[in-house]
């Protein structure tokens, strides 16, 4: 069992490119560099530390490979400029040629990086400069999500609550990504994106009233946990349906649009969200009505169990936007610095040139993808070490460190400090009483119709007969 484990390890660990990408600023040649890949469990590779690392990636596509158009540039016509058709969309000039457009391009898609893994700036990067009080905020946050995180994933396990849903390895693109932003922009997540929501001022009590869904929760325990929403802040509801929030972003922003407004929508998907329908109509509906949306496609390698492998053809998602009409860029997602800096240049442009922009940022989903998952059952326990130690948020420390904005002193204090309110806010969740039965059927009709009227009867009911079968605080 120890040597299949060893052997599924190293194999993982050489597909793993974010590395090869970002720290040699590379750009590998899927026609050279990326022969056919298996799904995880197929060949003995080499451990992250050797020179293989770098060959076979995590965030590398599985290519076909053309004999006609797999070598072509991306301008690679012989065209004739006297001889044009005008057909609706500008004119298209005629060649001689019959050429395939190549289904990848012979260099992968830089990515964008500002911090290096030690957290120091890396020489000629270009970025947006960050204040003492945002650098600290963005820290603190983090911070705070991490803590977040492990204690709610201990209170489900200890049947306290029924689900969760961590955001381990990927703080950096939610906090960073929500520090650019303005309170007046609208954020459609998914449902790692607790960071965003956290920046915005939700508090560590409403993270834990909706977790238990108890009489405080804004959504009056009608929704599973991790599934926040707030009016107040700008944050719709999240939908545990994949990406079904992009298309929705977009009529926002097309709003916002109409109405004048110095405001742009946001929405947050997995790297599996872009193979669902509504990325692709969100996508061009964006384009075509000149939208000012920003899509943040956060591509963690694993969508549940599905790898980026099995996902894409193409060279991630950054790529897709193209084909849209949609300006892209890809970004390092464990770099705090390159996504504020990202994310504000995107709303610059999407609000001002009114156009919607993608955003691809590379992380690591250190974490399960919920509690109702265990990841080694098809990724090895030595790869997510391995990947933990690529840490955002401890990355985002050394940074503030040299710079003297952090201390030893202040580490603790902080970590102390959001372990007790935590806890405390647990406690005060635990206690309060829980939503009535009626609140079931309010919020969505304004004079509720007979149908909901005989359900709720029909309910209460069954409750009386069966009592057993319920707490004794519950409110009927």
């Amino acid at each position: 069992m120890a040597k299949n484990s060893r052997n599924v390890v190293a194999q993982m660990k050489s597909k793993m490119g974010l590395w090869s990408i970002i720290n040699r600023s590379s750009c590998t040649s899927s026609a050279n560099h990326h022969p056919p890949l298996m799904a995880p469990l197929a060949r003995d590779l080499i451990t992250p530390a050797s020179n293989s690392l770098y060959s076979h990636t995590l965030f590398t596509p599985r290519p076909f490979h053309s004999i006609k158009a797999g070598k072509q540039p991306d301008s690679f016509y012989t065209c004739d400029s006297s001889q044009a058709l005008d057909f609706p969309g500008g004119k298209v000039a005629f060649t001689p040629e019959m050429m395939f457009i190549s289904e990848s391009s012979e260099q992968r898609v830089p990515c964008f990086r500002v911090l290096d893994d030690n957290g120091q700036l890396i020489t000629g990067s270009s970025f947006v400069q960050v204040s003492e009080e945002v650098a600290k905020k963005m820290y603190t946050d983090m911070v705070t999500l991490q803590t977040m995180d492990t204690i709610f994933y201990e209170a489900q396990r200890q049947g306290r609550i029924s689900f969760y849903a961590t955001s381990v390895g990927e703080e950096a693109v939610t906090v960073a990504s929500a520090a650019a932003l303005t309170a007046d922009d609208f954020i459609f997540p998914q449902y790692r994106e607790p960071g965003a929501l956290l920046w915005r001022g939700f508090s560590l009590q409403e993270f834990a009233n909706q977790c238990f869904g108890n009489k405080a929760d804004h959504g009056r325990g009608r929704q599973m946990p991790i599934h926040y929403g707030s009016n107040k802040h700008n944050y719709f509801t999240v939908a545990a349906t994949i990406a079904t929030q992009l298309p929705h972003a977009v009529g926002a922003a097309y709003s916002l649009k109409m109405d004048g407004k110095d405001a742009c929508a946001v929405t947050y998907f997995g790297d599996g969200g872009t193979s669902e329908g509504d990325f692709h109509a969100a996508l061009n509906f964006a384009a075509v009505m000149e939208a000012p949306v920003i899509f943040i496609c956060r591509n963690n390698g694993w969508a549940i169990s599905t790898p980026i492998s099995d996902q894409f053809r193409s060279d991630g998602a950054v790529v897709r936007g193209r084909a849209y009409g949609v300006r892209s860029i890809r970004v390092d997602g464990n770099d705090a610095l390159a996504m504020y800096s990202a994310v504000h240049a995107a709303r610059k442009m999407a609000i001002g040139e009114q156009r919607p922009i993608l955003i691809e940022a590379l992380s690591y989903r250190v974490g399960h993808h919920s509690t109702s998952d265990d990841s080694t059952k098809y990724r090895s326990v030595n790869e997510i070490e391995w990947w933990s130690a690529q840490d955002p948020v401890n990355r985002l420390r050394k940074w503030i460190e040299s710079n003297g904005w952090w201390n030893n002193e202040d580490e603790l204090e902080l970590r102390s400090n959001m372990k007790n309110q935590m806890v405390h806010a647990i406690q005060i969740a635990e206690k309060t009483e829980k939503p009535s039965v009626a609140d079931l059927f309010t919020d969505v009709y304004d004079v509720t119709p007979s149908n909901l009227r005989e359900q709720e009867n029909r309910l209460r009911e069954t409750i009386q007969r069966h009592p057993q079968d319920y707490t004794p605080d519950f409110s009927v």
